[in-house]
């Protein structure tokens, strides 16, 4: 059994069921814990019913050290913060072996084990962006991307995750300021602050629009396999991770922000995320919010008519 958590509110609930999803068809035996960041999310997934899943309320996550904190801080930055406090309600309540942090707004396209089960003998997994050179913000946002991130149940990865979650109790806002930014800056010394720690070098984890650039992709067993350019090493793709990714309206989406794709990718990847996204199964619990933006827009009807 491999144990994830996620944590979303109703405006990012399109996400985190779309990711659901992608587990359910690619991972053979696995657990999700939920953390419904407001009361709609909460309703509704609980509502829902959904196999594999644990629904985990505010009322029963928060703690007085989260709530003292809470109204200083953005919608956004309060979700960074309590990053490392959802890894550690699982693995304190739960008694879960292991438990690895998804973003919400991943998408898997093959199974995940194979990535946890590179971490080995180490307790914790850390995955670098990537970055392309002309994307690089690695000095603001950092070396490593809090996207999936995995931690074992002992006292190393204890360490880790009570340093981590301290951290971001003290300081965790979306302005960089000395050498911080939100929950991620603090993983860029991680190899060296701590014995335990694995980065991970399999290139199918981790693929995302500041990165995507770096790789040739193509299909083989209705599976989707890339190459690194300046190696040639060849990897199966993972997972993407969808940054940037926003439904405008039911025949409008903004793919990447201001990253820049290849028509490939958007028609192999970004093709398949948008159909799952819309999966009329789930279009009642969708609440998208996002304003309206004029760059990268793309009409589904007429670029993947159906």
């Amino acid at each position: 059994m491999v144990n994830f958590c996620t944590l979303f509110d109703s405006n990012y609930m399109s996400y985190g069921l779309t990711m659901y999803e992608s587990l359910k068809k690619n991972c053979t035996d696995f657990h999700l814990y939920i953390f419904a960041f407001d009361d709609k999310a909460c309703e509704d997934l609980k509502n829902l019913a959904l196999k594999h899943t644990t629904i985990i309320s505010l009322q029963e996550f928060e703690d007085e050290e989260l709530l003292k904190i809470k109204p200083g801080r953005s919608k956004g930055e309060y979700c960074w913060t309590c990053t490392p406090s959802t890894i550690l309600y699982v693995l304190k309540n739960f008694a879960a072996p292991s438990c690895t942090y998804l973003d919400a707004d991943l998408y898997f396209f093959s199974d995940p084990k194979i990535l946890i089960e590179e971490l080995a003998e180490k307790s914790v997994s850390i995955i670098p962006h990537r970055y392309e050179a002309k994307y690089d913000q690695s000095k603001i946002s950092g070396k490593y991307c809090v996207q999936f991130m995995t931690f074992k149940n002992n006292a190393q990865a204890m360490e880790v995750l009570k340093w981590w979650h301290n951290r971001c109790i003290e300081w965790c806002f979306a302005e960089p300021e000395n050498g911080k930014f939100g929950d991620q800056k603090y993983l860029d010394d991680w190899l060296t602050r701590f014995d335990c720690v694995k980065e991970l070098q399999n290139l199918g984890g981790g693929v995302a629009p500041w990165n995507v650039l770096q790789y040739n992709f193509f299909t083989k067993n209705d599976k989707i396999f890339g190459v690194e350019k300046k190696s040639g090493k060849k990897f199966e793709l993972i997972f993407f991770h969808f940054h940037g990714f926003k439904i405008l309206d039911e025949k409008t989406i903004s793919l990447t922000g201001s990253y820049k794709i290849t028509t490939r990718v958007r028609n192999l990847i970004y093709k398949k995320y948008t159909e799952s996204m819309l999966n009329k199964k789930f279009k009642k619990s969708f609440r998208q919010i996002f304003p309206h933006r004029k760059n990268n827009k793309i009409n589904i009807a007429a670029i993947w008519p159906t």
